[in-house]
């Protein structure tokens, strides 16, 4: 447990990322013990911070670190600093890429954040700060890089291998192992990131943008939901002709997924193109549900979509700026279940919640 006081941070002390991440390169090897993550990172000297090379400190907590390399030289403990909350190594150049292996315990994780168990599902949370108890790396906001992931897993236990972007390969492996690999070309920070893996159904439609283009749209639960989904994916259909309607605004991927998740401690993650929410959040049947329960799936659904641009493609500087994102995505979820529904009660119910939690 640690016991230190948590650093004061101040927004007049925000400098410039030393360095910044072009390409990221994860492979992920899932076992029911332990994983073993592979990265590879293709760096460059941030221009804005001037000339020379100083040493590049990346952020890397619960940790073991098996190999590291820089531009393909194997890098020996005397060639780099290691401590509980980071790695340092020193560039040799401009542009470079740097190799790290780690080992971590997803199956021991409490803690929600990173990479951990929910019952036989791996998953992630990655927001604020939880990537870098998967691998080493620059875990702030203003750092944005394209994704490439692979996982590698049981088949047997794991059918389904999931990340951001869109499935660009999978196949078979050794050991009754199967692969599956997520291309995200879109450049975004750390925070979100997203992999799933596990045994789950599906519902599966499509949505076809303004510009004719079909997106596909699946929405994972555990087989026990599966009939559970289909206000979910009204709802989803409805926010993507919204957003474009009402902000111009066309879903960039080829492909949208949400994975329903038991132990999740956010309502919902807008991570690209994988959205991971907590069952609670977007699990409605018609039979049972009540109107209030249908609207809350309506509106996280909405809001957690809507942040695919408003969040996602604009993004913080900074974790000062999380009103931002935030609260114009929450002004758009607002605009939306008001068309939807009606305006006044909508209206109504803001001020009630307002009145009930801020100024209570």
């Amino acid at each position: 447990m640690r016991t230190e006081q948590p650093q004061v941070i101040y927004l007049k002390d925000y400098q410039a990322p030393e360095y910044l991440i072009d390409e990221t390169h994860l492979t992920f090897e899932l076992f029911e013990d332990h994983t073993l993550v592979h990265a590879q990172l293709v760096m460059r000297r941030n221009p804005a911070r001037g000339a020379g090379l100083p040493p590049l400190e990346l952020d890397g907590q619960q940790l073991e670190l098996l190999r590291a390399s820089l531009d393909d030289q194997e890098l020996q403990p005397g060639d780099y600093q290691l401590d509980a909350d980071s790695l340092t190594v020193q560039p040799k150049a401009e542009r470079f890429t740097l190799d790290t292996s780690v080992k971590i315990h997803p199956e021991s994780n409490t803690a929600l954040e990173g990479l951990y168990k929910s019952g036989k599902m791996f998953c992630t949370q990655c927001e604020a700060e939880g990537f870098r108890k998967i691998t080493y790396y620059l875990d702030r906001p203003d750092v944005m890089s394209t994704f490439t992931t692979t996982v590698i897993a049981e088949q047997h236990r794991y059918p389904v291998l999931l990340s951001n972007g869109n499935p660009i390969g999978s196949g078979p492996a050794e050991d009754g192992r199967h692969w599956a690999t997520w291309e995200d070309p879109f450049k975004k920070p750390a925070y979100l990131f997203a992999l799933v893996a596990g045994d789950l159904w599906c519902v599966e439609d499509s949505f076809t943008r303004q510009s004719g283009r079909e997106v596909t749209l699946r929405i994972y639960v555990e087989p026990e939901n599966i009939d559970k989904c289909d206000h979910a994916m009204v709802s989803l259909k409805k926010s993507m002709r919204w957003d474009e309607e009402v902000y111009g605004r066309e879903y960039d991927l080829d492909i949208f997924m949400i994975v329903a998740v038991n132990d999740f401690n956010m309502g919902a993650m807008e991570n690209k193109g994988l959205n991971i929410f907590n069952s609670s959040c977007v699990l409605a049947r018609a039979e049972t549900a009540t109107d209030a329960a249908h609207q809350r799936v309506e509106g996280v659904v909405a809001h957690e979509y809507f942040h695919n641009w408003s969040g996602n493609r604009v993004t913080c500087r900074d974790w000062f700026q999380l009103s931002l994102k935030e609260g114009f995505t929450v002004f758009r979820d607002a605009e939306f279940s008001a068309d939807m529904n009606s305006r006044t009660v909508k209206r109504i119910e803001d001020v009630a919640y307002l009145r009930t939690h801020q100024f209570a």
